[in-house]
């Protein structure tokens, strides 16, 4: 640790990068009744800190080195950080990205005078094509976490919040991904200030770190999450896990509703709007106070990047009230009779907001409406359930069901008597031309689309789901499909929100 404590602290970040603010956010610290810091590693001139590592390591080659080129595999702000390091070195550089990047970062990457080369649909088939072209060119590979000169740029953003705290902090929260940023920060703080916690968040659907952790080992993930497709990591480096094994206190895991919460909150403090994966700190710093029920303390949150994708916006303020505990979901049935809507609305529902009232005749014995309610905090949100059961109607709580949130709210009075044999999925697409040929493509002949809804949500990704008439004792033939596809799925046929409305 002496040495990497010297690395950063040595560091040439500096002559690409800026030292940040740490500021006080008067709006989170009277709401969270603590003194709520943010380091503004969003005003870098790449919007994101990854410029510190990216930097470090590529000013440190040696010239025969540099003669070589240098090339990465990103999606992403390391991405941006590389091809800005490069061009300010006199480098040639080379990115490699998934050919589903949204045109907003291949232009940013462009503006700095870096050859973009676009290949396959995920960042894990980008990185095995960069790993060819290292091996064809000789070109150095610029790491994005796993490299002691990269962990020590990052954490120079420890030196500095350090010295513009004078050490009068009580806990930080970082945002993970492979663990360059946690690792440095850890790594600086404890040697300095061994009081200081040090959490990092993650989503829970890419909590690689808090596994590894966990098990006292690196775990490879099956899968990942990508709203925050910043830290979409399936394993964490071997060396930043190491360092996170011996420095940081614990991981705090966030959903995606918290993390839209987070992304609210740190624009009615700072005006600026940061990306889901840049988001993570403060969600976490906003769990853990209302968790812990933790008062008067100095608590600090990385705010690591700025690079929102516009298109994104719409999805994250969707989300966000149900992050912020202020509305429920649920499925309630009534009778299917006069007045019973009336009854509903002035037994239960009373004097609150109503959010959201999606409803379509599809019988004549019950009725299913699709309701949202305004609520302040969780009590209330079980109140109200309370009070549905009191006045006999059914109901189900869907505040916490993804399908329920990402589509069944669009889509309520989509049921047919004439389909049979349905299967349902929700499936991740890759954003690009083509997708959805491959999956039609990949299908048996036999198989009908019985129900499709997609939503562009601003990511590499487009989130879909589908319903398939699949013949009886073609089972098997679907999983094989399934598999050969490629794509992420997760089965919702036994989901109660699909019953009741699709």
């Amino acid at each position: 640790m002496h040495k990497l404590f010297k690395q950063i602290l040595t560091s040439k970040v500096y002559e690409a990068a800026i030292e940040t603010p740490l500021e006080e956010s008067a709006f989170l610290s009277q709401l969270l009744n603590n003194r709520v810091l943010l380091k503004r590693e969003d005003l870098q001139p790449v919007f994101s800190f990854k410029i510190r590592g990216a930097y470090n390591r590529i000013a440190n080659l040696s010239k025969a080195e540099r003669d070589l080129g240098i090339i990465t595999a990103s999606a992403g702000n390391h991405a941006q950080g590389v091809a800005f390091s490069g061009q300010k070195l006199g480098i040639d550089t080379i990115i490699v990205m998934p050919v589903t990047t949204p045109a907003i970062k291949i232009a940013a990457v462009k503006s700095f005078a870096a050859k973009v080369v676009l290949f396959g649909d995920s960042y894990s088939e980008a990185a095995e094509h960069c790993a060819d072209l290292v091996s064809q060119s000789g070109m150095i590979f610029i790491p994005p976490f796993d490299d002691q000169l990269v962990i020590a740029g990052q954490g120079t953003v420890a030196d500095e919040l350090i010295r513009q705290s004078a050490g009068r902090i009580d806990a930080v929260f970082v945002p993970v991904g492979g663990g360059g940023l946690l690792a440095g920060v850890a790594a600086f703080i404890k040697e300095l200030c061994p009081n200081i916690k040090v959490i990092g968040v993650e989503p829970v659907d890419s909590d690689a770190m808090a596994q590894s952790l966990a098990a006292g080992h690196r775990v490879k993930l099956d899968s990942v999450g990508i709203f925050a497709d910043g830290v979409a990591v399936r394993e964490v480096g071997k060396l930043t896990f190491e360092i996170c094994r011996q420095h940081v206190d614990e991981i705090i895991l966030v959903d995606i509703d918290e993390i839209c919460s987070a992304v609210k909150s740190v624009y009615q403090a700072t005006r600026s709007i940061v990306e889901p994966a840049r988001a993570l700190a403060t969600a976490g710093l906003k769990k853990y106070v209302r968790e812990r029920k933790v008062t008067g303390q100095s608590l600090v949150a990385i705010n690591s990047g700025a690079n929102m994708n516009f298109d994104r916006l719409r999805y994250v303020a969707e989300r966000t009230l149900i992050g912020e505990k202020q509305e429920a979901l649920f499925a309630v049935t009534i009778p299917e009779e006069p007045g019973a809507l009336f009854r509903f609305c002035r037994e239960v529902v009373g004097d609150r907001n109503i959010t959201e009232f999606n409803y379509r005749l599809s019988g004549r014995e019950s009725a299913y409406i699709f309701v949202g309610v305004a609520i302040e905090g969780d009590q209330q949100r079980k109140i109200f359930r309370e009070q549905l059961t009191a006045c006999g109607f059914e109901n189900i709580d869907l505040t916490d069901n993804e399908l329920a949130k990402t589509h069944v709210r669009y889509m309520v009075g989509g049921r047919s008597p004439d389909v049979h044999g349905e299967r349902l999925f929700r499936f991740w697409f890759p954003e690009r031309p083509g997708a959805l040929a491959r999956f039609l493509a990949s299908m048996s002949a036999d198989w009908n689309i019985s129900l499709f809804h997609y939503r562009i949500q601003g990511g590499d990704f487009g989130r879909v789901l589908v319903g398939l008439e699949i013949p009886q004792g073609q089972e098997s033939q679907l999983q094989i499909f399934l598999e050969n596809l490629g794509y992420r799925y997760v089965e919702e046929t036994e989901n109660q929100a699909y019953q009741l409305f699709l």
